[in-house]
């Protein structure tokens, strides 16, 4: 039964719902509070990665966290306030940060991130995008052997899990990587892992569905919901109303705002990560995880992105110069050869990962809300996430049964 669907967030993971609602015959509206040409979706480091098995959430996190708090240029900072969501979530995740987390939740991680690359390969030739996609692998490159062993135990918990990855020291490195200079003692290659250019896809998939009959509407913020009988019937945006059968809400950071008019506390943060990119030629050809800096690189279409960092801060777009500069002196520091110039710094770019408590994501409908399907929560995975989680928005939609089991990622799961 076709059924009219408003997919709140434009982001890679609502145009991807929208994407496989519009293939099952449902009439879609797409609504985001920007232009649709921005934030976290345009600015991520553009993996499609398996290898990514460890939630955010994981033994030592917290700690560390700690000790990173006064640090400008840490690679993680938590922005220490009184805020009642704030503490929860920092409880809940406190809590999460354990070893039989970490078992339970990698398994979970490969198979909605393996799912996810194949489909994502799938549509770019099923609708023959033009998008840059590359299957190359990914480098986790290490300076120090303490570093360096504590990624061997990852990757063979990776191989555990039945994705490729095999250590690589550095001459080995240099076979994989030959024509640039690596400051590493040896590192993982991950053969498993894939790599894009974010705003092609997002670009080319934005032009599909508007050819498939998807109305995307962009700068229409969401200021209010009318609920009846347990159910969403109007979306009130600063312009405009909508009605719809179903609701979508997969508007990141955000999300969470929202779901308090349903009277579900959906515990988020929003975690701000930054990118820099250089049109310079950097002769990088594998994407690579520069460890110790929990800093990523790129090659990209026509350029050369690196990103990261970890800024649990609050809902905003502030720059933080001091935290952009430590991305750009751990690509020196990785890369001798690299120098990021002052004007490639000036034009950095932010975006805000949406974190839950556990790491996992909130997919599926909450029991307050009985047409409001929750995608959100990816935190740094929602572009290796993206494309399973619209397949999956849509299975639920459309009554089908899900391609993945959903009751690690409920929405009203508790921590």
């Amino acid at each position: 039964m076709q059924k009219r669907v408003i997919i709140i967030g434009g982001g890679i993971i609502g145009l991807c719902a929208a994407y496989y609602l519009s293939k099952e015959g449902h009439s879609v509206k797409v609504i985001d509070q920007s232009n649709l040409n921005s934030g976290a979706s345009y600015v991520n480091a553009g993996y499609l990665s398996p290898s990514h098995i460890i939630p955010l959430s994981a033994p030592g996190v917290m700690k560390k966290g700690l000790q990173w708090m006064f640090s400008p240029t840490s690679p993680l900072y938590v922005k220490p306030r009184f805020d009642l969501d704030f503490i929860k979530w920092a409880w809940a995740f406190n809590k999460s940060c354990t070893v039989e987390h970490v078992k339970k939740s990698a398994p979970l991680i490969r198979d909605i991130t393996g799912l996810s690359q194949r489909l994502f390969e799938d549509i770019i030739s099923t609708e023959k995008f033009s998008a840059h996609y590359e299957k190359k692998g990914l480098l986790m490159l290490c300076q120090t052997p303490k570093t360096l062993e504590n990624e061997l135990n990852m990757a063979e918990l990776a191989v555990e899990l039945g994705l490729e990855a095999k250590e690589v020291c550095l001459e080995g490195i240099k076979e994989i990587e030959p024509g640039v200079a690596i400051n590493a003692i040896g590192g993982i290659y991950y053969k498993c892992d894939h790599h894009s250019t974010p705003q092609e896809f997002m670009s080319d998939m934005k032009v599909y569905l508007k050819n498939a009959g998807v109305t995307l509407h962009g700068n229409e913020k969401v200021v209010d919901m009318e609920i009846q009988n347990g159910a969403i019937r109007t979306i009130q945006t600063n312009s405009q109303l909508f009605q719809a059968d179903e609701i979508v809400l997969a508007a990141g950071s955000w999300s969470s705002i929202l779901t308090k008019k349903i009277g579900l506390d959906l515990l988020l943060q929003a975690g701000k990560g930054y990118r820099i990119d250089t049109e310079i030629e950097t002769q990088i050809s594998i994407p690579a995880i520069l460890a110790e800096a929990k800093a990523a690189v790129t090659p990209m279409n026509g350029f050369t992105r690196f990103a990261g960092t970890m800024e649990i801060a609050g809902i905003n777009h502030n720059i933080n110069r001091a935290r952009v500069e430590a991305i750009a002196s751990a690509a020196n520091r990785y890369y001798p050869n690299i120098n990021l110039s002052h004007e490639e710094k000036g034009n950095a770019a932010c975006g805000l990962r949406p974190l839950s408590p556990d790491g996992l994501p909130y997919i599926g409908k909450s029991n307050k809300c009985k047409n409001l399907t929750i995608a959100a929560g990816h935190a740094m995975m929602g572009w290796s996430m993206g494309t399973a989680t619209g397949l999956l928005v849509s299975e639920i939609i459309s009554d089908k049964r899900p391609s993945l089991e959903l009751n690690q990622f409920h929405p009203d799961r508790r921590f």
